[in-house]
């Protein structure tokens, strides 16, 4: 199923742990970055290593996918991130290891090393101009599932003050991961709790641009950015007739309201009745 929303929460803080694993998001990730005060770091990794085995249980229970983000792992707190994970025998209840401020592929070879021979899939977070220079060759490093900006430390390397100044480098992703056959990159968290709005608005205009889905700091985000990714009933209908008279006659046509059907309106389409059956899916299955 195709992930739509991806819920932070402290990995110092047990008890958010587990509300987000039940607050009906795609993915938890469990952050031992941002979320993390400097003087509580140790803290976070002891509270990870102490209650992954339980928080992975749970999620799948939740039908909900486990991520850690780590440090940058250039840096000294990145490194105590890796010793630990490294070191748990239960590391392999992390589905997808989020890094941040990559700038080359090489930037991913510590947690390869500290994975060992076990599976990784890693969550590259592009947030400086450099790694936005190098989309295409993180993107299709070894074992990156996904690649997603990091708008915030972005927008203050690129000088860029407010959203139409990210329209490029999110296009820019967009075109990096469908090259190296990735999912379409997320968009970063909606900072703003109060702007349902404009949480709603900002998802509209990065879905317009290619992107699928968001992450939230909160559990009252994820319904407004399910519905902005999710197919309407209006697009669903359209998608329906394309679909319908692309069968009946076997080529390019055009429909009554002016739409020319060929092979690419059909694929588009079709991944357009895709993401409604994976919608429906997530519901039965929780």
């Amino acid at each position: 199923m195709t992930l739509l929303t991806w819920l932070y929460a402290p990995a110092d803080r047990p008890a958010v742990v587990a509300k987000a694993l039940a607050a009906g998001a795609d993915a938890v990730v469990v952050d031992l970055q941002d979320a993390v005060a400097a003087d509580r770091k140790d803290v976070a990794r002891e509270t990870l290593a102490e209650h992954l085995a339980a928080w992975s249980e749970q999620a799948g229970a939740h039908g909900v996918e486990l991520h850690v983000r780590v440090n940058e792992p250039g840096g000294d707190p990145g490194a105590r991130d890796l010793a630990i994970l490294g070191s748990l025998d239960g590391v392999d209840g992390i589905d997808v290891v989020r890094v941040p401020r990559v700038e080359q592929p090489d930037d991913l070879d510590p947690v390869r090393e500290a994975w060992g021979d076990r599976a990784l899939r890693l969550h590259p977070l592009i947030e400086t101009a450099r790694g936005l220079r190098q989309a295409f060759e993180i993107a299709a490093a070894p074992d990156v599932a996904a690649i997603s900006l990091g708008e915030g430390d972005l927008s203050v390397d690129l000088g860029v003050t407010d959203e139409d100044g990210l329209t490029w480098a999110r296009s820019r992703l967009v075109v990096a991961a469908a090259a190296a056959g990735l999912p379409a990159p997320s968009m970063s968290v909606f900072g703003d709790l109060s702007d349902e709005r404009g949480l709603a608005g900002s998802c509209a205009l990065g879905r317009r641009l290619g992107m699928r889905g968001r992450a939230a700091i909160h559990p009252r985000q994820l319904p407004a950015i399910v519905e902005a990714f999710t197919p309407g009933a209006r697009e669903i209908a359209l998608a329906q007739q394309v679909i319908d008279a692309a069968e009946r006659s076997g080529g390019a046509r055009r429909l009554a309201d002016g739409r020319f059907v060929d092979a690419p309106v059909v694929a588009a389409a079709r991944r357009v009745l895709a993401g409604r059956r994976d919608r429906h899916e997530k519901k039965e299955t929780t």
